[in-house]
């Protein structure tokens, strides 16, 4: 949910036609042929999480299925509702993150209020965690790391500070928490340390811009680093470097994205930072695949640009490989993907926000490849391996 866009008309229809359900009617997953046949490799598959817009209880999952025993690639929609009939509102409102570990695929379902754990092999529902408002996800060591608004769904300068929730991969069981800054984001973990990014976004215009540093040991937070305004997503490259996007604050402070590393003294540090817009990004070697989506409250208008950064020599590279005519099409980015071996990538398109989003598959010189519809809002995506 990287925006709060509710169209009330809309929701009042859904509203409307959600209340006049005495039988909870199950829409079958629907399969669309791509008619390009799939490559050998180690992937059978990629689960893609559709946010759906707030308050219409749309969020799904989608399957992109790659099986190279198979002739053409497939992408089945809405599998989550179909394999799990007896959960009721399906998957629930504004699914926000969506991760692999082990055997288990989790869910984060923002508006609901809770994780959804399923099997990675078939998407059958295990369990259910609640978690107030909660975001992001990372794991490591049996734990599954959850970052949380804490507070209700809505704009407010006294909103509380956020927290991080520690959960038993095991038995599902919340073990601990701790709390960290104002609508902490994405996280991630560095050696036995847990980095997040705190946002602010409810606070606006006083937005946070730290990073929580948490001890995984003693499950406390250690100091908060300052990073750029509003930051959103953490990354870490295999330098162990940790990237920070920040949002700024759409009008005079722009968006930009930080490089922090370990200085003298083993701390990290913000090194530099790049002066691009960064809304999404995926890292794969020494190569940070992004797009960026500028808003301006002055225009109210977004401005649209792809490209790569050498994470070794923290340069934007001059590519063809953004230069497909397919890409002018694309209305609104909100994610993307690439296969960590072959270098092939996806991007999603979330359109208008309230109908079918679309996901593009783009060869590794950057070629367009196919196009599927998916559900609605596409965000996020997680590879299946063999």
């Amino acid at each position: 949910m990287k925006r709060f866009s509710l169209f009330y008309i809309a929701y009042l229809i859904l509203a409307v036609v959600s209340s006049c359900r005495e039988d909870f009617y199950i829409i079958p997953s629907q399969n669309q042929d791509t008619g390009v046949a799939p490559t050998r490799g180690n992937i059978l598959g990629m689960y893609v999480l559709n946010e759906g817009n707030m308050g219409s209880n749309k969020a799904s999952i989608d399957f992109l299925d790659l099986d190279e025993n198979k002739p053409t690639v497939h992408y089945l929609r809405n599998i989550y509702s179909e394999r799990n009939p007896n959960v009721v509102k399906e998957l629930g409102d504004v699914g926000n993150d969506i991760k692999i570990y082990g055997s288990k695929l989790w869910i984060v379902v923002n508006v609901s209020n809770k994780v959804e754990v399923a099997t990675a092999d078939s998407c059958k529902r295990i369990t259910q965690i609640n978690i107030p408002n909660c975001r992001y996800l990372a794991f490591k060591d049996g734990f599954a790391y959850v970052s949380s608004y804490v507070g209700p769904v809505k704009f407010d300068k006294d909103a509380p500070l956020g927290m991080v929730y520690k959960v038993d991969t095991v038995d599902f069981k919340k073990k601990d928490s701790v709390v960290v800054g104002y609508q902490p984001e994405e996280l991630c973990i560095v050696d036995n340390k847990l980095y997040v990014a705190n946002s602010g976004g409810y606070r606006a215009p006083n937005y946070d811009q730290t990073l929580s540093e948490i001890d995984l040991t003693t499950f406390k937070e250690i100091r908060k680093i300052k990073v750029g305004l509003n930051p959103h997503h953490c990354q870490v490259d295999h330098y162990g470097q940790i990237w920070v996007t920040s949002r700024g604050n759409y009008n005079d402070v722009p968006s930009r994205i930080y490089r922090l590393y370990k200085a003298r003294n083993q701390l990290y540090e913000v090194m530099d930072s790049i002066d691009t817009p960064v809304s999404g990004l995926s890292i794969v070697g020494d190569s940070l695949y992004y797009y960026g989506t500028a808003w301006n409250n002055a225009t109210a208008t977004n401005n649209i640009s792809y490209g790569l950064i050498n994470v070794r020599t923290h340069k934007i590279i001059d590519t063809n490989l953004f230069s497909a005519p397919q890409l002018k099409a694309i209305t609104m980015p909100y994610g993307i993907i690439v296969n960590p071996v072959e270098r092939d990538f996806y991007l999603m398109d979330a359109k208008n926000y309230v109908s079918s989003g679309s996901l593009l598959h783009f060869k590794s010189d950057g070629t367009f490849d196919w196009s599927v519809q998916t559900g609605d809002i596409p965000g996020h995506a997680t590879f299946v391996y063999k």
